[in-house]
């Protein structure tokens, strides 16, 4: 797919792709899409997940085959279709669907967060809706899907395991992550790791309500030293709280590392230009705990 379309920096803004299963409108962030290409047979692979349809290799590239409408819980998937190819925590995989409708253009603010009834958040493969005209678009969690099928694929907690014993460093690390469980990951392997000063925040919007806070009380050293932040979250997204805070005089010299599924080499680019300290692909958390060990000793955030 041409990324072209994407938009430019911090402007807190995203592109959704449309696409319908069983006649229901469902998304996903453009930025996660390589292609979308006719359904093609795919290669049974033999005591697979029961929403693995197989594999199959276009362009001598292998990709797995996801039933969508199976992660979904319905009983019957399209017949032909399309495949939605797609890389993310880098990986390539392909998402069968009915149809393809188009893109939207919309902010972080129009996406509303699921609550309770969709049942509990950590479980939940709904990241958002977004209301476009006369009916809603559900923005599924890819990863979320991907690391039920395959729990490989998500964070590991063993990787902080394998740092050994860490002295305990009272460092003020400010954490905007929208997934609840994601957020709980982090926090669980950063206090690992022996950071034990975190505040963790559902989206950018609210660690930039943090910030600003602190900036008002003279607090700002004192609770916020490191940021890490997702690139997609409702509200406000990653390069958006990345661009405000390298935009102020105030907060510039604070350590950012972008920590997102959608850490790419275009992706690289744009945070790069941002002024983000270090970008991250998920679910890389072991990296990330010596990321920060090494801007803690750079930047001498313990003084």
């Amino acid at each position: 797919m041409d990324h072209n379309i994407l938009l430019e920096n911090g402007t807190n803004e995203l592109e959704i792709l449309e696409f319908v299963l069983n006649g229901y409108s469902y998304g996903i962030n453009v930025a996660k899409v390589r292609e979308i290409v006719p359904y093609e047979r795919v290669t049974p692979i033999p005591n697979s997940h029961p929403s693995i349809e197989g594999i199959f290799m276009p362009r001598e590239v292998m990709i797995t085959a996801i039933d969508l409408s199976n992660c979904l819980g319905f009983m019957e998937g399209p017949v032909g279709g399309m495949f939605i190819i797609t890389n993310f925590n880098k990986l390539n995989m392909a998402f069968h669907v009915e149809n393809v409708l188009g893109i939207h253009r919309v902010s972080w603010t129009e996406i509303k967060r699921p609550d309770k009834s969709f049942g509990s958040l950590e479980d939940s493969i709904i990241n958002g809706v977004i209301k476009r005209d006369d009916h809603l678009i559900i923005i599924l969690d890819f990863e979320k899907i991907i690391s039920d099928i395959n729990p490989e694929t998500g964070l590991k907690l063993s990787e902080i395991d394998a740092l050994g014993n860490r002295r305990k460093r009272n460092v003020p690390i400010l954490i905007a992550e929208d997934s609840p469980l994601l957020n709980k990951l982090i926090v669980e392997s950063l206090k690992k790791a022996g950071y034990v000063n975190l505040i963790h925040t559902e989206n950018g919007q609210q660690a930039y309500d943090v910030i600003c806070k602190c900036k008002e009380e003279g607090s700002l050293r004192e609770n916020v030293r490191c940021i890490i932040t997702d690139i997609e979250m409702p509200m406000m997204d990653g390069h958006r709280l990345t661009k405000l805070v390298k935009s102020d005089e105030a907060t510039a010299n604070i350590p950012v590392v972008i920590f997102s599924s959608l850490v790419n080499d275009d992706m690289k680019r744009k945070g790069a230009a941002l002024g983000a300290d270090a970008q991250l692909s998920k679910p890389e958390v072991g990296d990330l705990v010596t990321v920060i060990d090494a801007l803690v000793e750079k930047y001498h955030l313990e003084d």
